[in-house]
């Protein structure tokens, strides 16, 4: 070793070399983004093809072959319009959001703020647990607990099948709760022949009356169907008929009352139970090309609040339970 002072050169052993260069990370892979609404279930049986979609036990889409028979909207929108949701634990609408039950004042949000109403319930815009999802069916669950407006606790449940037969939907919903609720449920689906404008399909609907509304869609009075241009049940097309309407005295055949859309060789039908004593029948307003909202209904709207449709609101005691069904058919 040198001597200090020599100017002999000095080596220091620094270990073993360093590699300077940047390290690169491993690969980082993210799951793809979620669609607007949720998890997208698709059931089949034959040519009957459907989705559900996790947001609101949506039906996003019914088809047969390779028709239409439910408009819906995509995988990769967020859903307009109400297309396929679930109105519960009351559809249509409660005037300034505001009722009484059992004494105590209730206040909702105003959902529908332009007409100053709450609209078409609590679990639309919510997702629903997957309870079983098999080729041709599909069973999921929401809760529904207190909340501003909500005074109890109810559980549904949504099972959407297919088969030859078509489409059917059955709604159990059940109060888990300790105390009563008023209940009222609605679907809101679109149906479809595929036309250009609604104005060219023809429409029957089985109703001997109509409720007549304000400028807010609130109920005024109930008149019968006979000679306005509400009475449907001929079949003819709708033509000018603006409707934004519910309907009730539904005459049903065998528990189970049909409103039918037709053009050319297409068809589709919409049927419910006969504890579905409402109709919400939906042109498009200014937009004819949107198809044909059919919306069965427990109870019409504003029933929370006094009032001509209030007799039909369904008060669930705890442990009581609704139970109902409808189905979509057509080719």
């Amino acid at each position: 070793m040198p001597r200090p002072g020599t100017g002999a050169e000095v080596a220091f052993d620094l270990g073993p070399r360093v590699d300077s260069r940047p390290i690169e990370s491993p690969l980082v892979t993210h799951p793809p983004p979620l669609q607007p609404t949720g998890e997208q279930y698709e059931i089949r049986s034959g040519d009957h093809r459907a989705v559900i979609t996790e947001v609101g036990a949506t039906l996003r889409s019914f088809r047969v072959g390779d028709r239409d028979v439910v408009r819906g909207f995509g995988a990769d929108e967020v859903v307009h319009g109400g297309r396929g949701q679930q109105l519960l634990p009351w559809p249509n609408r409660i005037r300034d959001g505001r009722y009484v039950f059992e004494g105590g004042d209730q206040q909702l949000a105003l959902t529908e703020p332009d007409r100053h109403n709450a609209i078409h319930g609590l679990v639309r815009h919510v997702p629903w647990i997957l309870v079983e999802h098999a080729e041709d069916r599909i069973e999921q669950r929401v809760r529904v607990f207190p909340q501003p407006g909500w005074p109890g606790t109810v559980e549904a449940t949504l099972r959407h099948s297919v088969s030859a037969a078509g489409l059917l939907v059955e709604v159990t919903v059940t109060n888990v709760g300790s105390a009563p609720v008023p209940f009222g449920y609605a679907a809101h689906p679109y149906l479809t022949v595929g036309e250009q404008s609604v104005d060219e399909v023809a429409l029957t609907v089985p109703a001997g009356r109509y409720l007549e509304v304000d400028d807010r869609l609130l109920p005024l009075q109930l008149r019968p169907v006979n000679g306005t241009t509400y009475d449907l049940r001929a079949g003819d097309p709708v033509a000018e008929v603006n409707l934004d309407t519910a309907f009730t005295d539904l005459a049903a055949d065998d528990g189970r009352w049909v409103v039918r859309l037709e053009l050319g060789d297409r068809w589709a039908e919409l049927w419910a139970e006969a504890k579905f004593g409402w109709l919400q029948v939906y042109t498009g307003a200014d937009r004819r090309d949107q198809s044909i909202a059919v919306e069965p209904m427990t109870c019409g709207p504003d029933a929370f609040n006094p009032g001509i449709t209030h007799d039909d609101v369904i008060v669930l005691q705890p442990g009581d339970s609704f139970a109902g069904q409808w189905g979509v058919r057509g080719a």
